[in-house]
């Protein structure tokens, strides 16, 4: 039996961690391990136009499939391009192994072709970031690089100079049973009784979720019962809370809605359940405040805590929940079942008042119609901007579909390179890209990839001619919009040029017909919708400065953007709300 170089040994590893493919762009440096690829019909390479796919596709896949996912670039500009992609999956906790490919080992340091500093530049978006610089270092270099992608959730980066890459492997390396998953984590009694504590001391009692709510929905509920508590989410709790949820008051933040704020400003306890909410200022400091964290760096860094509690969200409401007492009081969490109805009651009107005759088209129209057509385990990528209110607002999850985005990085172009690792993970579940034209045209070349591997995701473009989150905040500023139009063509000419189903629609009677063609297709499909750009969205609570930022900026039209089938969920809550 022939010797394994270190390259062959390299992929069979990322083989044992269940890595399925590899995203990449070959380049001389990378060769090696490419031709591992090429031999071993355990892993496919997928061929990406730009690195940075390569980075967002792998985070995406393994934001689905919760094990590991790699992604690889050659030596200098082929692993600078990972950056973005790579930034966004280690603050989205995507577990990703990246190999960055570098020039001859002999040459390091000598201002060689194409020579950086990978174990330099990766340092801030990778848990583990260690370059192999003898063959003595496999496996166990890459084995420990793998452990911290899983373990701690999130980027290893291993740097790879090509020539070593060729190298034969060691003999007799010692390769040790890997670990693919990551354990529960239970807090400690003491700080039970000590969250048990406050809350029977609590009237008023509110819970707002994260993505660290994944996989405790029953949990959450149940606890909610427990305490008469309102629940409110953060945009990546959004996914794993809304649906089923009786005690529903819906999102806080830049994009929210509803009555969420409220809630979380005019209770006496608020407890953060999985989530590193960013917007601080959202958040009330007048209330005691609990944090619940699988990670203990997330604790606190966004408001005085009263009690961090670190644990996983479900372990902890396990724990939590039968010592608690039964709350009987349901007035606050009825006010805000209430408060919430009617906020929803008050923007409805803006998607649906004449928009069969609205041109531009309404975008807000464009979601619900497409939050009615998908399927129910589809699975949305969206793009950073405009796209990401209109997906908090309009796509209705059900515990079955998944929405996926740059929520934590907030990149421009993440939604179809994401789109492509979803659809990687299984080719007859629908995966729709929600694009804008600005993130779509940044990352455009990696449609041809859809074609090339003939990859049935279904693109929905959001076509405004503009950068619209980008206007907003020049709104928000007082200042006049300037350098957001884009000229653009016409897509679905383009797409069909490149080989895929492409179709225009410019007036809302042709939306649903459209959608229904493209998602009937059975590969690649672009649907370009002509938007209207004067539809932005405000936030639920907005200071004075943001309104006189909106006042000398008045020749725009502000639309407060709608909520989708959400208002129908909020007035079967209210079912709940006893009458006098």
């Amino acid at each position: 039996m022939a010797k394994q170089n270190v390259s062959e040994q390299f992929v069979d590893i990322l083989v044992r961690a269940g890595v399925k493919r590899l995203y990449g762009v070959v380049g001389d440096s990378l060769n090696p391990v490419v031709d591992a690829v090429r031999r071993n019909p355990s892993v496919e390479w997928v061929q990406v136009r730009h690195e940075e796919t390569a980075a967002f596709a792998a985070g995406a896949e393994a934001q689905i499939t919760g094990t590991l996912a790699a992604c690889a670039g050659s030596c200098g500009p082929g692993n600078l391009h990972l950056i973005n992609g790579l930034y966004d999956a280690h603050r989205s906790m995507a577990p990703v192994l990246a190999l960055a490919s570098h020039i001859p080992s002999s040459e390091i340091g000598l201002a060689y072709f194409q020579a950086t500093h990978p174990e330099l530049l990766f340092q801030e978006c990778s848990h583990y970031n260690e370059m192999i610089s003898n063959p003595q270092q496999m496996p166990r270099l890459l084995q420990t690089a793998i452990q911290h992608a899983i373990g701690r959730g999130g980027v290893s980066v291993v740097t790879m100079p090509g020539d070593i890459a060729s190298q034969p492997a060691p003999e007799k390396s010692i390769e040790h049973a890997l670990v693919t998953s990551r354990p529960s984590v239970k807090p400690g009694d003491e700080e039970i009784d000590k969250l048990c504590a406050m809350i029977d001391k609590a009237r008023r009692v509110t819970l707002f979720c994260g993505s660290g709510t994944a996989g405790a929905h029953a949990e959450v509920m149940e606890f909610a019962e427990r305490v008469k508590a309102p629940v409110g989410h953060a945009l990546r709790g959004k996914e794993w809370i809304q649906y089923d949820n009786p005690y529903d008051v819906g999102m806080s933040g830049l994009l929210g809605y509803g009555a969420a704020y409220e809630a979380t400003n005019e209770c006496d306890l608020l407890i953060l359940l999985g989530t590193d909410f960013p917007y601080n200022a959202f958040l009330p400091d007048d209330v005691k405040i609990v944090q619940v964290d699988v990670r203990p760096e997330h604790l606190g860094r966004r408001s005085k805590l009263d009690l961090a509690v670190w644990g996983d969200v479900r372990e902890t409401l396990r724990a939590l929940t039968p010592r608690v007492k039964v709350k009987t009081d349901r007035k606050f969490l009825d006010r805000m079942l209430k408060k919430h109805a009617d906020a929803l009651e008050g923007v409805v009107k803006a998607y649906t008042r004449k928009v069969e005759k609205h041109i531009p088209i309404h975008p807000e129209y464009v979601a619900s119609v497409l939050d009615e057509l998908a399927d129910e385990d589809a699975v949305f990528t969206v793009d950073t901007g405009m796209c990401n209110v209109w997906a908090a607002r309009y796509l209705t999850p059900n515990g079955k579909r998944r929405v996926i985005g740059s929520f934590s990085h907030g990149s421009m172009a993440n939604a179809l390179p994401q789109a492509i690792g979803a659809q990687f993970t299984d080719r007859n579940r629908q995966v729709v890209s929600m694009s804008g034209d600005g993130g779509f045209t940044m990352l455009m070349g990696d449609f041809l990839t859809l074609v090339q591997y003939n990859l049935p995701v279904k693109v929905v473009l959001f076509n405004n001619s503009s950068l619209g989150m980008v206007e907003l905040e020049m709104l928000v500023g007082g200042l006049p919009s300037f350098g957001t139009t884009n000229k653009n063509p016409d897509f679905a000419a383009v797409a069909r040029a490149c080989g895929a189903y492409g179709v225009r629609v410019e007036k809302p009677k042709q939306l649903e017909s459209a959608l229904k063609d493209a998602f009937k297709h059975k590969g690649p499909a672009l649907v370009d919708v002509v938007t209207d750009p004067n539809a932005l969205s405000i936030p639920p609570k907005i200071s004075a400065d943001m309104v006189t930022g909106f006042a000398l900026s008045a020749s725009k039209i502000v639309l407060d953007g709608g909520v989708g089938r959400m208002l129908q969920m909020a007035r079967s809550n209210l079912r709940n709300v006893p009458r006098p």
